[in-house]
């Protein structure tokens, strides 16, 4: 949760990760604010039932990884960059995949917004895309503060990373074999596409059609769009402003709902094909990511083309919307819980976990510092639903 609430007497909100069960039950609350972040933002299931945890800390980042059944750091670690939303781990556990925004270089003049990949055996940067390469100074504003707001990066097949320069209101897919951007959604200034995304996921129709099921934050709505042979066609829009409000996060379940960040309405839902909600809960202040664990990390479900679904629908049968006393009264319940909530800590079973090292021989454009690396960890089977919060 990222932690801002705008009520009448605004102010900062801690950040913090819960953990909810399928009748609502809050599991666990960690205070991410209390562990050196002052914003909150991605959260990834890993393999081992632990949590990839992304923030931000005195123009800083800060990543760990995350025990929710020992509620302890597994490692720990705090990059010299700055306001990033998303760090992936990727080729098992080795490297670091990194959305790294707000890099402008004062002494260059020079914005050196990014994405790169960070070896934690290498201890060193291994490869790096400037966006400054392939976009030009006049798309979007603010060239020498916030010029991509990049705000994500999944890896979605051998060398490709789909990301998201939120100010450049578009999707793209970049091949790190030929630095090129392979495949791109919606255009800068083209606001009916995509208006200040957050978290597009990558899906695959039944018959090889690449989808993005993206949440269109400013349009405040959900979209799906598939790439046919004659361009992208929306397939699927969910919502407007009297349904959602900021969304930021969007998972297609394998169950074909989708599972919402409702940012904004301080709420995360999970809707049907056709809108009709099954599941909702508060969440105050702000999701930013939102996932249902035991289902993998971000979209695992099927397109909404391949279930016939296709239009345009409103939000159904929710039962609540943003209210000033309501949000209050949770968030001061979730404040005072620090750790597992009464009754609700599993069994613990330690294993022995960690990771292959992929040796990668690409070239060093940099050093970021040390990182220590995952060792023993513990495991765990609770279902339930992590959600991050921005503090």
């Amino acid at each position: 949760m990222q932690g801002y609430s705008w009520l009448e007497d605004g102010g900062k909100s801690p950040a913090k990760l819960v953990a909810i069960g399928p009748k609502g039950n809050v599991k666990w609350v960690h205070h991410t604010a209390k562990h050196g972040m002052v914003w909150g933002y991605d959260v990834d299931p890993m393999p081992n039932g632990n949590l990839f945890v992304t923030g931000t800390a005195n123009r800083q980042t800060v990543v760990y990884e995350f025990n929710p059944r020992t509620q302890e750091h597994v490692w720990k670690e705090t990059l010299p960059i700055h306001d990033t939303h998303d760090v992936d781990l990727i080729n098992n556990g080795t490297q670091l995949l990194v959305a790294n925004m707000r890099a402008y270089d004062e002494d260059e003049e020079r914005n050196d917004d990014s994405i790169f990949v960070y070896d934690l055996k290498k201890d060193e940067v291994v490869w790096r895309w400037y966006f400054r390469n392939h976009y030009p100074k006049n798309t979007a504003k603010n060239y020498s503060n916030d010029w991509t707001h990049v705000n994500d990066v999944d890896k979605i097949g051998d060398g490709l990373y789909l990301t998201s320069p939120r100010n450049f209101d578009q999707a793209i897919v970049i091949n790190r074999s030929t630095n090129e951007i392979e495949m791109r959604l919606g255009s800068d200034g083209k606001h009916d596409i995509l208006h200040k995304q957050h978290n597009p996921d990558y899906l695959e129709s039944e018959d090889g059609n690449p989808t993005l099921l993206v949440a269109d934050s400013e349009n405040d709505r959900i979209v799906e769009y598939e790439k046919r042979s004659d361009g992208w066609k929306r397939t699927w829009a969910l919502g407007n402003r009297d349904d959602l409000r900021w969304p930021r996060d969007a998972d297609r379940l394998p169950n074909g709902n989708t599972l919402i960040g409702d940012s904004k309405n301080q709420r995360i839902l999970e809707v049907t094909p056709t809108g009709e909600v099954v599941w909702e809960f508060y969440a105050p202040w702000l999701v930013y990511d939102v996932e249902r664990i035991g289902t993998g990390d971000e979209s695992n479900g099927p397109t909404i083309a391949d279930q016939n679904a296709l239009g345009r629908y409103r939000v159904k049968g929710d039962t609540a919307k943003y209210n000033a006393k309501t949000m209050k009264r949770c968030h001061s319940y979730l404040q005072s819980i620090d750790g597992w909530a009464d009754g609700q800590r599993p069994e613990m079973t330690t294993i022995t976990g960690g990771s292959g090292v992929n040796d990668d021989d690409d070239r060093n454009n940099g050093n970021l510092g040390g990182l220590a690396k995952p060792g023993t960890v513990t495991d765990h089977e609770a279902p339930f639903l992590a959600v991050a919060y921005r503090d």
